[in-house]
């Protein structure tokens, strides 16, 4: 069976939550005591591409999401779910928060933001000067550079700061940078998700699993 027939089946049988959402369908599903969550997005032609896993292109540092998808232990409370609310910090200093907000920005064509905030998280994390330089290179032609694959939206003094600085990268190469990102993040997609339908939805389904349980 196909994921995308698998997806039908689960519907009819009223298993699996589907949210629309800026042109895409997110499907959350309850299966197996975990929460896993499909996206399909519609290319200009109206045509629906074929359902992936949500972190299935994600960057390396992420991929590591995709296992917190099927762990019960990491799957949420309803506690955890009000506390995402309270500020950007809490949600994402829960791994499936972080990754429910992963598929929340997907789903808006804007992943690049929180995938350069993880990749700048995972920087610090450096042990040697070697791993250092390796890392902020490919970070810088990931999504600093003009015309990068992931080009996220930085002022020229910051910009040029980073680029300057990759002959001996320090800690603080992309402080400023990811302080930017964050704030574009906390004022602007995170008010969304905590008013989109995939937000309301989890808080629902994980109202409803609670008192199953």
């Amino acid at each position: 069976m196909s994921e995308k027939e698998r997806i039908a089946t689960l519907a009819k049988e009223r298993k699996i939550k589907t949210v629309y959402h800026q042109g895409a369908m997110i499907h959350m599903d309850w299966q197996a005591k975990s929460f896993n969550i499909l996206l399909e997005t519609m290319e200009k032609k109206k045509q629906w591409k074929i359902p992936k896993g949500i972190f299935f292109k994600m960057s390396p540092n992420q991929s590591k999401a995709k296992g917190v998808m099927k762990s019960k232990s990491h799957r949420p409370t309803v506690d955890d779910v009000h506390q995402w609310a309270r500020s950007l910090d809490k949600l994402l200093a829960h791994k499936y928060g972080k990754a429910v907000y992963c598929v929340f920005l997907k789903s808006e064509f804007c992943e690049e933001n929180i995938e350069f905030w993880t990749a700048c998280e995972d920087f610090k994390t450096s042990k040697s000067k070697w791993e250092m330089a390796f890392k902020a290179k490919h970070i810088a032609e990931e999504f600093v550079k003009s015309n990068a694959p992931k080009e996220i939206n930085l002022d020229y003094a910051t910009k040029n700061g980073i680029l300057q600085s990759l002959a001996e990268p320090s800690g603080s190469t992309f402080v400023a940078a990811q302080r930017k990102v964050y704030s574009l993040m906390e004022n602007n997609s995170y008010p969304r998700f905590l008013l989109s339908d995939l937000y309301r939805d989890l808080l629902l389904d994980v109202k409803t699993e609670g008192k199953r349980n």
